[in-house]
């Protein structure tokens, strides 16, 4: 049985976390092991480490990461590649945990105070300037991307882990009774834990995806393994380097650097009770038919924005269309995929200024840089399919950046847009080539009118994922009519509505799918990380009561 960090013991270690975080931090924090100024520039470069047992360790072999912006330049860091051969320690760390989790309602809730004071110090941590631009030039020497888009990750995840200080971490776990039918029977309904747990996250967020589903899983009292990213683990190793300092018994997660199949055996042999994964819809289709639907998936999400027919504030619309499109170079699962705009705003420059802002993004300051799911040439074949449908055009990119040195093994590409007729893309031939997320700065581009909104209504309810929506439009009867005829779980609407935003103070999640789940909320973490349990109290049998006759 997996033996619980005592409260004294808890309190000892949380107290010292929090006298040194009032400390001034160094450019490179106490607690860091890599220094981001050298990453690219060492000819052997920082080694992660995997974390099981308690233990940081390596593996037999390693997988170098290239660096994403200069081929010419050395390796960024290197991972673990952890071999089938070398999983039993997670297979005994992860065997150990019970059904029941590390923590429950009844058992060691002092957990739940100990998690509010390490969120406490993980959060003021993360909130301090010196550590945030430490973890966004992290971010951004592995994924590139520019430096707002980079420190607004860092902000939401210290916003997110403020949130669940002090107290907020057991109220996740809060019970409810209901009276039963005579005295002495009560009912209660419990938050449980699921207890050994898996998430597998993605590249584009390497801090913000992570650290919410990781964080949620602890505090409902599960013992997670995770599996980064390859491209990005370094930014976990760090995090998870920072969540001991605050005060987490190293024995409370398991990280695990490796290929897909290798952490997959893991998943289907230990069992892992679920698995959270955030990725490719084809990879979670798999895992979801390998483990019998034991996941819980935030998946693809090829992105609709309806412009409505009441035009207005121009320019703010073509900026959030452009945000919405190209920002993160496009590596959004929320990015803008498609944008429906009504013909009113032909008698306005909506076009011309979305081309205007896409063209002023620039490799110098990261507005646009490596596409890491795709090579230029699969880019761009796919955007000139597109435009060789009848009546469609390139409206801006389509091209190769100029002057770069990215590894041939990643996307170079400017923002792209390809217009398509309404009629044409909705043909069977068409539909599935304009429907297809390639994760990358690209979008689709069309038009409708009065009269074929119901088309345009068609067009959504044939897509396969529901992720995040976007309806343009201040007329509340237009807004209904799409509303009420569509699913996308995150749907903003009104004039400054936009598909991309994952805050920490709503949820975020797909719709329509009993494996989707969400991120960042109360609701987000009890739905992904714990079960409902029953436990209904029945204790005195009544004076002078007799046997009835069997039923």
């Amino acid at each position: 049985m997996l033996q619980a960090v005592t409260l004294r013991r808890g309190a000892k270690s949380l107290q010292a976390a929090s006298r040194s975080f009032t400390r001034n931090l160094s450019s490179k924090p106490a607690w860091a092991t890599i220094d981001v100024g050298e990453m690219g520039k060492l000819p052997t470069p920082y080694a992660v480490s995997n974390l099981v047992g308690g233990e940081w360790r390596k593996a037999k072999s390693e997988m170098l990461i290239p660096h994403p912006l200069d081929k010419n330049q050395h390796s960024i860091f290197s991972v673990p590649d952890t071999d089938v051969s070398e999983l039993e320690p997670f297979f005994k760390s992860m065997r150990k945990v019970p059904k029941s989790g590390v923590h429950n309602p009844l058992k060691n809730p002092h957990r739940y105070v100990e998690y509010g004071e390490i969120s406490r110090l993980a959060g003021a941590a993360l909130s301090d300037e010196k550590v945030a631009e430490y973890f966004a030039e992290l971010i951004m020497n592995c994924v590139p991307k520019s430096k707002g888009q980079a420190l607004g990750e860092v902000k939401v995840t210290a916003d997110f882990l403020n949130n669940f200080a002090g107290d907020n971490v057991r109220r996740l776990a809060k019970s409810f009774g209901v009276p039963g039918d005579h005295y002495g029977q009560f009912s209660q309904g419990h938050r449980w834990p699921y207890g050994a747990v898996g998430l597998v996250t993605p590249f584009n967020f390497p801090l913000e995806i992570p650290v919410l589903q990781l964080m949620g899983a602890l505090y409902m009292g599960n013992k997670p393994v995770i599996k980064p990213s390859e491209q990005v683990s370094v930014v976990m190793e760090q995090f998870v380097r920072l969540l001991i300092h605050s005060g987490m018994d190293p024995n409370d997660l398991d990280l695990l650097n490796c290929r897909g199949p290798v952490v997959e055996k893991l998943i289907l042999e230990t069992p892992l009770r679920v698995t959270q994964f955030t990725g490719s819809s084809k990879v979670a289709e798999h895992l979801s038919q390998a483990t019998n639907g034991k996941v819980k998936i935030e998946d693809a999400g090829f992105d609709w924005k309806v412009i409505g027919p009441d035009v207005d504030d121009v320019d703010y619309v073509a900026w959030q269309c452009d945000q919405d499109a190209y920002a993160t170079i496009g590596q959004k699962c929320s990015a803008q995929s498609i944008c429906f705009i009504h013909e009113n705003w032909k008698s306005t420059n909506l076009l011309a200024k979305m081309k205007e802002n896409a063209e002023a993004r620039s490799l110098s300051d990261l507005t646009a840089g490596p596409v890491l799911t795709q090579t230029t040439k699969q880019f761009l074949d796919h955007a000139n399919s597109i435009a060789a449908i009848e009546g469609a055009e390139i409206l801006w990119g389509g091209k190769e950046l100029k002057d770069h040195n990215i590894p041939d093994i990643y996307g170079a590409v400017e923002p792209t847009a390809v217009f398509v007729p309404l009629e044409e893309m909705m043909k069977e031939e068409n539909f599935s080539l304009c429907s297809t997320e390639i994760f990358a700065p690209f979008q689709v581009v069309t038009t409708y009118d009065d009269d074929s909104v119901d088309l345009v209504l068609h067009a959504l309810e044939k897509m396969s994922h529901h992720l995040t929506a976007a309806v343009v439009s201040n007329d509340l009867e237009f807004q209904s009519k799409i509303l009420s005829n569509t699913v996308n779980g995150t749907t903003y609407v009104g004039r400054r509505a936009r598909t991309t935003g994952a805050p920490q103070n709503h949820w975020f999640g797909p719709a329509g799918d009993p494996r989707g789940c969400g991120i960042g909320t109360p609701e987000a973490i009890q739905l992904v990380w714990s079960c409902h349990r029953e436990i209904v109290n029945d204790n005195f049998v009544p004076d002078g009561w007799t046997q009835p006759k069997a039923t």
